[in-house]
């Protein structure tokens, strides 16, 4: 007869402990594509807002899957945050952040300038800001801008276009990156 004892651990912790020990042998997300071939065994993404104060620092994919419960978690964490607004965020433009980060080689988190915004906040922006489209791919849950203090703007924009998998958009008078899943492309804002 064998004695089993309960660890009290969850699926989530046991993942948390799994990734602990498997993220330092995890592969680079280069040659990325799409949806970021080759991205290893784990992606996480780690990312605070100066707007709210939250922090957000998740593994979101593992062996394959997506993890449902953090990616609803990444959502709230990028919704509008001027009326509260959420929406599905793109994956894709999750995996093109976290490829990015981990191209760069820091542990800092990314701030979250702007994830999903509204209609309503984006004609806001276009009537006191310039460079905001009429069309905006933040609009559809699908671009973040996003900042490091310890990378410049040239060093992230670099990481996001090394992916291959979007767009990139370089504002180096406001210190930010804009990274999304649409089109390949790249400008200077």
């Amino acid at each position: 007869m064998t004695e089993q004892r309960s660890t009290g651990l969850s699926r989530r912790g046991l993942l948390g402990a799994f990734a602990a020990t498997a993220l330092a042998t995890a592969p680079t997300y280069s040659k990325a594509a799409g949806f970021l071939r080759g991205a290893g065994d784990i992606r996480r993404i780690s990312m605070y807002s100066g707007r709210t104060g939250e922090r957000l620092d998740t593994i979101y994919w593992i062996e394959g899957e997506y993890i449902g419960e953090a990616l609803r978690e990444i959502n709230a964490f990028m919704r509008d945050w001027r009326n509260g607004k959420v929406v599905n965020m793109d994956s894709r433009t999750v995996d093109i952040m976290a490829a990015s980060h981990r191209l760069m080689d820091t542990s800092e988190p990314y701030m979250l300038l702007s994830g999903y915004r509204s209609p309503e906040t984006n004609a806001m922006l276009r009537q006191t800001s310039s460079g905001v489209a009429r069309n905006s791919l933040h609009m559809r849950g699908q671009a973040a801008d996003l900042r490091l203090s310890n990378r410049s703007v040239g060093q992230m924009a670099k990481a996001a276009a090394a992916c291959h998998a979007g767009g990139v958009g370089t504002y180096s008078g406001s210190n930010f990156v804009h990274m999304d899943c649409g089109d390949v492309r790249s400008w200077r804002g």
